[in-house]
């Protein structure tokens, strides 16, 4: 799995048109539909914390999880300035530990598509099953291999901005239905005051891979895990998945823990 690391400097930057007030309030909604309004929820591949502090906001108590030390090193400078008590943890989803269950696991920006390998899929939703409450719900995005089939699929999308630029080079290998990316960067290494050599670039290399895949491959690996598929939408809405969906939320629920009753 690659670790973000040169792109974590100016991720936010570059995600700056992403709608991600809306993109919280949708996942806020689904967890809502599932009685879910507050307690412990932990997101899986937090990156720079941006949604991990706004479902904060909306009142559960976080946990990101990570590999990247660099992405996490911006999502704690975003927890000084909130004041939010957001634990995070600098671990790999395929092996991540918890001090004990939460009641639900999100994980969205495709962070499940870094996962190459069914293996690596099945071990990281049994993982969230082992550390989900009785009953507790699992909501994650991923692409399909549409996507990166037929949009992404050997394309090249270039960025420039004032202080940084990017080259993202698309590859898919449609065999192993794996997308390769190239990406380049170039990031300002003064401040652009005009003075000599202020107006620098560096240029930063990394390559990352990810795996499209189908809804019957998740399903197939959530059934595997332990943990009951509920349903999937397209998108950012409520409609069923089709043919050209390029990305699907699913949610599913803890499956084998039997809640402590209590003893009067």
């Amino acid at each position: 799995m690659e670790a973000y690391t040169s792109f974590a400097k100016v991720y936010d930057q570059f995600m700056d048109n992403v709608p991600y007030e809306d993109w919280a309030q949708y996942l806020h909604g689904v967890l809502e539909m599932y009685g879910i309004r507050d307690g412990l929820v932990l997101e899986l591949g937090c990156g720079t914390g941006t949604m991990t502090e706004l479902l904060s906001g909306y009142g559960y108590d976080m946990i990101g999880v990570d590999c990247s030390e660099e992405m996490l090193d911006a999502a704690m400078e975003k927890r000084e300035e909130s004041g939010h008590d957001i634990l995070y943890l600098l671990q790999d989803m395929r092996e991540f530990e918890l001090y004990g269950t939460v009641r639900a696991v999100v994980s969205v920006c495709d962070s499940i598509n870094y996962l190459l390998v069914g293996e690596e899929l099945e071990q990281v939703f049994r993982l969230v099953n082992n550390y989900l409450d009785p009953g507790g719900i699992f909501l994650f995005d991923f692409n399909t291999d549409y996507k990166y089939r037929e949009v992404l699929g050997n394309q090249t999308i270039a960025e420039d901005r004032e202080d940084c630029g990017f080259i993202w080079e698309n590859y898919y290998y449609e065999e192993e239905g794996i997308n390769e990316y190239e990406l380049t960067l170039f990031i300002r290494e003064g401040k652009g005051s005009g003075m000599p050599g202020d107006d620098l670039f560096r240029r930063f290399r990394e390559t990352h891979h990810q795996r499209g895949y189908t809804l019957k491959e998740i399903q197939t690996a959530l059934h595997n895990a332990g943990m009951e598929y509920l349903c999937a939408y397209d998108g950012e809405t409520k409609n069923a998945p089709h043919e050209q969906s390029e990305r699907i939320y699913v949610i599913a629920r803890e499956r084998g823990k039997t809640a402590l009753k209590v003893i009067p």
